[in-house]
């Protein structure tokens, strides 16, 4: 007989408002003791992104930036401030589509994603926005770190986002940074049930962890940034989220 297979997720409970310089591990490490849990060796700590720029101070104050004329004519194209377009730009590579209210663009990191992750939401008002983490592969590094150092067990970590993605309506939960565990998982040459070789089968573990994720730390008033996933087993070598972005020379849309 098959074993059942069973995957928990808990929300950790109660999580304060992180601010710059907040330890993390710390915070994760108080929720997982409120929820009455303890970190064990093979759990993953997923976390939403936000709370992650927050700590490492990836804030920005719009009123310190001066818009370059670039920055003032694609403001003026797409109806939005100059000043957060120059912050989104100096986070871009290029901008992919265009239309009044809506930027997609190239981040820096090869993600494709409105505005290139600069939000202005759940940051607390006026004319601060928030930036995706510096190298959030090496942010979840750290954190795994850090938390092996304050718990005893070192998690696999998740770093999510929320991304809408072309031809579906809709965000989903998506990994921008992973450590610990295979954010892909390459499954070419394995079986399928009747014995055939898989031939392009790439599983987007990260992805697929983040959404699950995501279901609990919700979109809007939540406040429910860090999840506890347990029961998920792997047996691939660890990949950093930087593999879930797909090469330019594999792109059949660019």
């Amino acid at each position: 007989m098959t074993p059942i297979r069973r995957l928990e997720l808990f929300a950790l409970p109660e999580f304060p408002m992180v601010r710059p310089g907040d330890d993390l591990a710390s915070l994760i490490a108080d929720g997982l003791a409120r929820a009455n849990q303890e970190l064990r060796t093979g759990d993953v700590i997923v976390v939403a992104q936000k709370i992650v720029s927050k700590a490492e101070g990836r804030l920005l104050d719009l009123t310190t930036i001066e818009p370059t004329a670039e920055a003032q004519a694609l403001a003026q194209e797409v109806g939005k401030d100059p000043r957060l377009i120059q912050a989104i730009l100096s986070e871009s590579i290029r901008v992919v589509r265009k239309r009044p209210n809506l930027l997609i663009m190239e981040h820096r990191l090869g993600f494709i994603m409105a505005n290139a992750g600069v939000d202005h939401s759940n940051v607390g008002g006026g004319d601060r926005v928030l930036l995706l983490p510096a190298d959030p592969d090496a942010s979840a590094e750290r954190l795994r770190n850090d938390l092996a150092l304050r718990c005893g067990a070192a998690p696999a970590v998740v770093i999510t986002d929320s991304f809408g993605r072309p031809w579906r309506r809709g965000s989903c939960g998506v990994a921008i940074g992973a450590a610990g565990l295979p954010a892909l998982v390459d499954m070419r040459g394995l079986p399928d049930l009747f014995g055939r070789p898989l031939e392009v089968t790439l599983v987007g573990l990260g992805d697929e962890i983040a959404a699950a994720a995501s279901l609990l730390q919700g979109q809007a008033d939540e406040a429910q940034p860090a999840v506890l996933l347990r029961g998920l087993h792997w047996s691939a070598p660890d990949a950093p989220a930087a593999a879930l972005v797909r090469p330019e020379q594999e792109d059949l849309f660019r």
